[in-house]
């Protein structure tokens, strides 16, 4: 079994890439399977946080550790979000997956996540995270897969097919739409997030990214450039 690990942040299309590859046939998906241990660590109130802390291993290793076990098919994709990566937890589990990268402008990171959360921390917004996984990555010679969600929406079949082949499987059309509705497989957060996408078939239309946000909200943007600076030129 291939595990892909895809690391995104907070307001991205994170949801709509795992649907892409659940319907591919031949692959399972696990949804944000850390979730409820960032939690638990954190003491974060999220909405549902009783029912994803009853859902999941509330402990970093053991929601790991179970992850081996999950895949009933040939190619296994977990959903993680960057900021369920806390600091200095132990990243040797991605040796045992292929990692991608799920990337978005911080502007529009920034403005869409303020409209949940008044007033974001530069960690909630996965940056800081996924560059300490791209440093620990290229310390061992790897490079990750990033995809840009702005370009994806704009040309998803071409995306699609590089970052299939950057993971080292095959591309099927399949990857382009999706039954409209719920899912088993989704968290049991899916009520409160993902609206949206249990109404959509694929991927939406395209998306302008440069946005401009409020003057406070600006040190967060600048405080994430510089990741998303050294992400940005390793998108497909």
């Amino acid at each position: 079994m291939k595990r892909v690990a895809m690391i995104s942040g907070p307001r991205n299309l994170s949801t709509a890439l795992m649907r892409s590859f659940e319907g591919r046939g031949d692959c399972t998906v696990v949804d944000e399977p850390l979730y409820a241990a960032y939690l638990a660590r954190t003491g974060l109130e999220h909405p549902g946080r009783d029912a994803i802390l009853a859902s999941q291993p509330n402990g970093y290793e053991q929601a790991l550790a179970g992850l081996k076990g999950q895949g009933r098919q040939p190619l296994q994709y977990e959903k993680h979000m960057a900021q369920h990566l806390t600091e200095g937890d132990d990243l040797r589990w991605l040796d045992d997956c292929e990692v991608g990268l799920l990337i978005r402008h911080p502007a529009a990171v920034t403005a869409s996540y303020a409209r949940v959360r008044e007033q974001p921390r530069p960690e909630d917004l996965g940056f800081l995270q996924q560059l300490r996984v791209l440093r620990r990555l290229q310390e061992r010679g790897r490079t990750p897969v990033v995809v840009h969600s702005a370009r994806l929406l704009e040309d998803p079949s071409r995306v699609l097919k590089a970052l299939c082949e950057g993971l080292g499987i095959a591309y099927t059309d399949h990857m382009l739409s999706w039954p409209a509705g719920p899912r088993s497989s989704d968290g049991v957060w899916a009520p409160h997030w993902y609206a949206s996408v249990e109404a959509s078939t694929g991927f939406g239309p395209a998306r302008v990214e440069e946005v401009k946000v409020p003057a406070a909200l600006q040190p967060i943007v600048d405080a994430l450039r510089p990741a998303y600076d050294a992400l940005l030129p390793l998108a497909i």
